[in-house]
């Protein structure tokens, strides 16, 4: 894969917007209008986002379908692709994603657990690696017929105030 190759990979997942469409399209395949109503914008302002994803391989179109009026439909899944890319600096865009994602949620429905540690390199990396393992060892998993799609964002950063 060339330079450009990774480049246009990781541009395309530093938008919330591609993050959500990703998302969105990972259990179930929906067709750009789908994805435009669930998200609340314009069919025409999602299909470029839609379109880059296709690009760079982290949605796939379905078998063409025919709409409710007989327009011709194109559902998208996710690749699950994304799972492996370096993105530059996307902690930024990870954290705007959740934000949005969960807006519109109660506050019961949002686990989230933070704690302060006081580690060395070789633990903290002891630490990434193993969590890093139990994401993985599910990511691999298929998907639950009978499961709820859910979403997990964990994050590690130094606290410099605490010291």
């Amino acid at each position: 894969m060339s330079i450009s190759d990774e480049a246009a990979k990781g541009r395309a997942l530093s938008s919330p917007l591609r993050l959500r469409i990703l998302r969105l399209c990972l259990h179930h395949a929906r067709t750009n209008k789908e994805i435009a109503d669930l998200l609340g914008l314009n069919p025409a302002s999602t299909l470029h986002h839609v379109r880059t994803l296709v690009a760079t391989g982290f949605l796939e179109p379905q078998e063409e379908r025919r709409g409710k009026r007989g327009a011709r439909e194109v559902p998208y899944l996710a690749t699950r692709r994304s799972w492996g890319q370096h993105v530059d600096d996307v902690a930024p865009v990870l954290i705007e994603t959740f934000v949005q994602e969960t807006a519109a949620l109660p506050p019961e429905d949002i686990e989230v657990w933070r704690l302060g540690l006081k580690l060395n390199a070789q633990h903290r990396d002891e630490m990434l690696a193993k969590l890093r393992a139990v994401v993985d060892e599910y990511v691999a998993m298929p998907s639950d017929p009978d499961g709820v799609a859910s979403s997990l964002m964990v994050a590690h950063h130094p606290d410099p105030t605490a010291d």
